[in-house]
């Protein structure tokens, strides 16, 4: 899909790193202070402020919840000045409230940006994820294979051992049979208390976070964020919608699916375009997080366009006011 003429990322991107940085640094007030309500609220009053600064016709798409769930960056909620191109928004204040409460790594500020139509709805339900790195053929892995053969199938692709795999899984009661299953392999798994768009691009930066996969279920909104990171910077995803009721599958209705048992690739959970940035709140393995300096606070975001590939750190200085 070839992406409107007004939809100028280069230009865009910058703003959108000053959004997931203004949210970083509301929240780095509380890291450790024991309040994840407190602490997600500062981040969304930041984010939606310098939302609503930028010239753009944003939706949010991927937000805090329905209307009646969230006062602010509620799913369908209107942001941007009104001028400019009309676009998808897709977001997390503070993935990683928990983390940020107990001071623990990897809470980071997220937001992606593609033009109107562009990341799918997902409604606010479990999402079965696997996703791999940069450089496999197509369909190395799938959602069809079990997991012990995917990790076979990806440690045959590298040419190595299967107990040379390291795979990525939240640590969840319900993924208790996938991590027997996978450690039979011989394979490692790195657990993740919290935040599973960090885990998804840990496997595009294998070199440097020694995660091959991941794989499990999460929440289905961050599968169309870490689908978005994944898309600037290579790799393979596949998503597929879980529901445990019907009042989840009416939550799908809403969002116009009508196939409850479609598998998304990458590309049909983004289909465009897209422009990704992330700030570190706590120290993490992609991003560091807020450090306090004499009159200062410093940050560290992430920023990607997938219509080039780059992938821009940044280090920003901000005095304290």
């Amino acid at each position: 899909m070839t992406p409107p003429k007004d939809f100028n990322d280069r230009m865009l991107s910058l703003g959108l790193a000053r959004v997931s940085e203004a949210a970083a640094h509301a929240s780095a007030r509380l890291i450790g202070r024991g309040d994840e309500k407190a602490a997600d609220q500062a981040a969304v009053n930041a984010m939606r402020e310098q939302l609503n600064m930028l010239d753009i016709k944003g939706v949010v798409v991927i937000g805090e919840g329905e209307r009646d769930e969230a006062p602010m960056l509620y799913i369908g909620e209107e942001v941007g000045s009104g001028e400019g191109p009309e676009v998808d928004i897709a977001l997390d204040p503070l993935e990683g409230t928990t983390l940020t409460a107990k001071d623990m790594p990897n809470a980071l500020t997220v937001i992606a940006m593609a033009p109107r139509g562009t990341l799918l709805h997902a409604p606010d339900v479990y999402m079965e994820k696997l996703a791999i790195g940069p450089g496999y053929a197509k369909d190395v892995v799938s959602l069809e294979m079990s997991p012990a053969e995917r990790v076979r199938a990806l440690a045959k692709a590298r040419g190595v051992k299967d107990s040379d795999i390291t795979v990525c899984i939240l640590e969840r009661p319900r993924h208790e049979d996938l991590i027997a299953e996978v450690r039979s392999t011989g394979a490692a798994i790195r657990l993740i208390t919290d935040g599973d768009v960090a885990g998804v691009i840990h496997c595009a930066e294998a070199e440097l976070t020694g995660i091959d996969m991941y794989m499990g279920s999460g929440g289905a909104p961050e599968g169309v964020l870490a689908a978005s990171a994944l898309k600037c910077m290579g790799g393979q995803m596949w998503g597929k919608l879980l529901f445990r009721n019907d009042d989840e599958k009416g939550r799908a209705a809403k969002a116009g699916i009508t196939d409850l048992d479609r598998i998304y690739s990458r590309d049909e959970l983004v289909t465009a375009d897209v422009i990704f940035a992330a700030t570190g709140v706590t120290n993490g393995s992609i991003v560091a997080g807020v450090k306090r300096e004499p009159g200062f606070l410093q940050t560290e975001t992430i920023l990607m366009r997938s219509k080039t590939g780059s992938v821009r750190r940044m280090i920003y200085r901000n005095p304290i006011k």
